[in-house]
């Protein structure tokens, strides 16, 4: 029989343990409450319906506001990207060929931070006195009342020089959140009307989709549907270029024809929402704020980081805590995907570029629209695909294995079009 005396001592062991553990905790609560009193205003100022200043947002939320302010920073190039606002024109002359007779062949500018998206689109040399509003829809929180007021429709169909041409505020606090519970929302409606085609209500979201749903509010490819140019995101046969390209076959649409090639031409955009969406992070529920704005500690409190950046700067935060590999280690794969995606991307550039001299070579030799026409075609098919790895902000890394499928398809499209073009001249050279 064990000695009733040791019972005793193990038993007051375990108690004084208990109660020292709860009272760590509890003066951990009070320090961590007295540290988020410091951070944070004991009252809250209110905040207007459709306040775009995020000045007075950071009255409330101090730590939040200087961390968006360093979105004005410039950090300087990453490998592939970065915040340096160079001609992409200068430096990757291929793309004026690959954009003759379209405005992206004659300005091209690598995006700086959030701070500089009004301003920088007003800089754009591809706007001018015939601009639709729609082209703003992503570049200012004074959107949201415009749009409220005046309605989608209306809004869309204005002209940029009547409307957004005034605006001030750039991309700020009340395009993510509520201003009243701050709660993450999504209010622009080319997003809410997407999603519900594909037979999702946004106001259900959890909290993590959120933290996506408020990027995939302009992250995204787009176009100017129909003579009010109503914003309109290409989804409705699902998220991958393949059913984006199916979706603007049915629905007719292009951009503009090739300068040189006579192709209809579709631009893509900035697809990153979509190419997340086909890579391993999304399928693991990672979100964009996950990465890009990941949790800081401010003293104890945990607080989200919003100066939106590459994970590359800042590893620790946006990929340790769920990899455990060194700093290092996790630079040198990252780099790897991008670096093969770029050599891919480029090696597609040189092939779409063929197809377009051949058609050229076709078109001058005296072949005619209809047997130029799946030339074209196939070039139209080549460019999408190279176009939707080009524009993505990522450089391949969102969905590594979709990005390079897309750009060996993209290749063969390419090199389709230009034996197509090249059959052509061999038979009207031969007559």
């Amino acid at each position: 029989m064990a000695n009733p005396i040791k019972k005793r001592y193990v038993l007051i062991f375990f108690v004084t343990a208990f109660i020292t553990a709860a009272l760590t905790l509890l003066l951990v609560n009070i320090f961590e409450k007295k540290q988020e009193a410091n951070l944070y205003p004991s009252v809250f100022k209110p905040v207007g319906d459709y306040e775009t200043d995020p000045k007075v947002w950071g009255e409330n939320f101090p730590f939040e506001y200087d961390s968006y302010k360093k979105t004005e920073t410039n950090e300087g190039p990453t490998y592939y990207g970065g915040s340096d606002n160079y001609q992409k024109l200068e430096k990757y002359p291929n793309l004026i060929r690959l954009f003759a007779g379209y405005p992206f062949s004659k300005d091209y500018r690598e995006e700086r931070g959030h701070y500089w998206a009004i301003t920088d689109v007003k800089q754009s040399l591809r706007v001018n006195e015939k601009t639709a509003n729609t082209c703003i829809s992503c570049k200012s929180s004074q959107v949201l009342e415009d749009v409220e007021k005046m309605g989608p429709e209306n809004f869309y169909k204005a002209m940029f020089k009547d409307v957004a041409a005034h605006y001030d505020k750039s991309i700020g606090c009340l395009d993510c959140h509520d201003p009243k519970t701050m709660e993450l929302r999504v209010k622009r409606p080319a997003f809410i009307e997407a999603m519900q085609r594909r037979g999702i209500d946004v106001t259900k979201a959890s909290r993590q989709e959120m933290r996506s749903y408020v990027c995939g509010q302009c992250h995204v490819e787009y176009y100017f549907k129909g003579e009010g140019k109503y914003l309109t995101f290409p989804w409705d046969k699902g998220f991958n270029v393949d059913s984006i390209e199916a979706y603007y076959d049915e629905y007719n649409f292009t951009d503009w024809n090739h300068e040189t090639s006579g192709a209809p031409m579709i631009k893509m955009q900035h697809p990153e929402f979509e190419t997340w969406n086909t890579g391993i992070h999304a399928r693991s529920g990672v979100s964009c704020v996950d990465c890009h704005m990941p949790y800081e500690r401010a003293g104890s409190v945990k607080v989200t980081n919003h100066w939106i950046k590459s994970p590359l700067r800042n590893i620790n935060n946006a990929c340790q805590t769920c990899h455990k590999w060194n700093e290092q280690e996790l630079i040198a794969r990252v780099k790897a995907i991008q670096d093969r995606t770029y050599e891919t991307m480029y090696k597609t550039e040189l092939a779409i570029l063929d197809a377009i001299d051949a058609i050229k070579k076709a078109k001058d030799a005296g072949a005619n629209d209809e047997q130029l026409a799946n030339a074209r075609k196939l070039h139209r098919r080549a460019q999408l695909r190279w176009d939707f790895i080009a524009a993505e902000n990522s450089m391949g890394f969102h969905s590594p294995q979709e990005t390079l499928k897309t750009l060996s398809n993209a290749i063969d499209y390419a090199r389709q079009s230009q034996l197509e073009a090249e059959r052509w001249l061999r038979n009207i050279t031969m007559k």
